[in-house]
């Protein structure tokens, strides 16, 4: 596959350490984009960028001037494309279809979501063939850049028109927006952050209420936590070997080799790749004929999760190195022409998102289960819950429900949403991928399955601090986890609030601190 469409191991949960991000002239990488969504790196655009866009909107002023029947540009929307707009009128019909389509509903969607919207558009919108202005793109780099944020109603979308309508109503100084904390009419926000308003020019409004870029951007962000999350996973699966005594015999590469699936022999090599230095690993090595699926099960269960994730990422970071506009302005060197088509469809970024939702139940189902052989004083060896005073105290009991809990909540976020479609324009748009949804479902799913992560890791730290003095010692890339967590999450001496440790372990997961803490022993874990 093209570098474009993988991930790359070296760079999974790295996104935060990234601080500038330039817009062309090649495709951005998932943590590129990551690090501008989630961790404000500041956005810039290359010289290839700017004149590629400059030349796409002068070949829409030529287009305009020859007053040619292009969709959107002297054509009314929809249904309504077989009415011709007059050029006195080619404004109003852009700023219509930005107030007209801001009827998405219900709570507003975080700032990272709102962030992502913006983010694609710029790649889209960038490509060169949608003859947008530089200056309109300029401003929506600078309101991401000064932290203006729009205020933006997260549901009632079938793929994308009702929440980029909402999210770019700002640029034109309407609806409301963030800025330093506050939630301001918009206007205020702009001025306040020293930035101007625009009226949209001919096919403008079109331009930023059309495309796959609501769904591709959700999609990208659950992509890039789902990617953390099993990584991290395999990390804590190395340290429920040693917390519950496993035999590692079931990573023994002689038994994958049976097996013609990478990503299960990868995952059982990164599990002894930790365990490398472990001597509770080599004692307990054979000990028990062997072990529950929770432990056995883990290179074939996070290797298909694996396979799936990357899966995803070829049609979703595909789908970022796209533009999803309609129409295309085609700047050939033998015919300019608008080309009318269908490339706003969301169905590969949202078919991905449909499948990352199934690889994080998979995933979830087999973490909460080693949570379960964790606080199960019938299979671990330990106190009940890991509880300093079992009865009076409760330990980590009600942690693993918390646990069951988000895994139930996956699956039922895990239905395919693809699979249905409600036509809409009267009936104009007939098959309809019902992407927005599959994309903010997943979007949930990767912060979901990244607490369930989080979860574990604590619930083991635990575990080695109630370990028999004399074991056998722990690996120096299990022991670098622990310290990395024991930094946020003091050792348990009794009841206490749980809740503030597992955000603060979440935190840690969500910043890829356990893979670089492991990492850091033991290089760069395969995928």
């Amino acid at each position: 596959m093209d570098e474009v469409s993988v991930l790359v191991p070296s760079k999974i949960g790295r996104a935060d350490k990234i601080k500038k991000v330039t817009l062309g002239p090649g495709p951005l990488s998932l943590e590129e984009f990551i690090a501008v969504v989630r961790y404000n790196a500041e956005l810039v655009f290359s010289p290839e960028y700017i004149e590629r866009v400059s030349a796409s909107r002068e070949l829409a002023e030529k287009f305009l001037a020859e007053n040619r029947k292009i969709y959107g540009l002297t054509t009314g929307f929809g249904e309504n494309v077989s009415r011709i707009i007059p050029q006195d009128e080619a404004v109003q019909l852009q700023v219509n279809i930005l107030r007209s389509h801001a009827v998405s509903v219900g709570k507003p969607l975080k700032r990272e979501a709102v962030r992502a919207v913006w983010l694609m558009q710029l790649l889209s919108l960038g490509k060169g063939y949608s003859g947008i202005r530089l200056g309109v793109l300029s401003l929506i780099a600078e309101c991401l850049n000064r932290g203006v944020t729009p205020y933006v109603p997260g549901e009632g979308s079938v793929q994308y028109l009702a929440i980029e309508a909402q999210t770019n109503l700002v640029l034109m100084g309407e609806g409301r927006a963030w800025y330093e904390g506050e939630l301001l009419p918009t206007a205020e926000a702009l001025a306040r952050a020293g930035l101007k308003t625009f009226i949209p020019a001919c096919k403008e409004g079109l331009c930023l209420t059309n495309g796959a870029n609501s769904a591709t951007g959700l999609a990208a962000i659950a992509l890039y936590d789902c990617a953390v999350a099993v990584q991290t996973s395999d990390i804590a699966a190395a340290m429920s070997y040693e917390a519950l005594r496993g035999n590692i015999l079931a990573c023994d590469p002689r038994l994958h080799s049976l097996k013609e699936h990478p990503n299960q022999a990868a995952c059982a090599r990164n599990i002894m790749k930790l365990l490398a230095d472990s001597g509770i690993a080599a004692k307990y090595k054979g000990v028990r004929v062997q072990d529950p699926l929770a432990l056995r099960s883990v290179p074939q269960m996070h290797g298909a999760v694996k396979c799936m994730v990357q899966d995803a990422s070829r049609d979703i970071l595909e789908e970022m190195a796209s533009c999803s506009d309609n129409p295309i302005l085609w700047p050939g060197r033998d015919e300019e022409l608008g080309l009318m088509g269908a490339n706003f469809d969301g169905t590969y970024p949202s078919g991905a998102a449909d499948i990352l939702c199934v690889a994080a139940a998979n995933l979830g189902k087999l973490v909460e289960r080693r949570v379960d052989k964790l606080t199960n004083r019938h299979f671990s060896g330990y106190l009940a819950f890991l509880a300093e005073n079992p009865g009076v105290d409760n330990g980590y009991m009600i942690v693993q429900y918390t646990a069951a809990g988000l895994l139930n909540e996956i699956r039922g976020l895990a239905l395919p949403s693809t699979a249905d479609s409600i036509p809409t324009c009267g009936n104009w748009e007939d098959p309809v991928s019902m992407g927005w949804w599959a994309s903010r479902k997943a979007w949930y799913v990767g912060k979901k399955i990244e607490y369930i992560q989080a979860i574990e890791i604590m619930t083991l730290c635990r575990a080695f601090d109630m370990m028999p003095a004399g074991e056998a010692p722990f690996s120096s890339a299990t022991r670098a986890v622990y310290e990395k967590v024991r930094e946020v999450v003091p050792p348990v001496s009794g009841d206490r609030h749980f809740g503030p440790d597992i955000e603060n372990v979440f935190k840690l997961v969500r910043d890829g601190e356990m893979i670089k803490a492991a990492e850091g022993v033991t290089g760069t874990l395969e995928f």
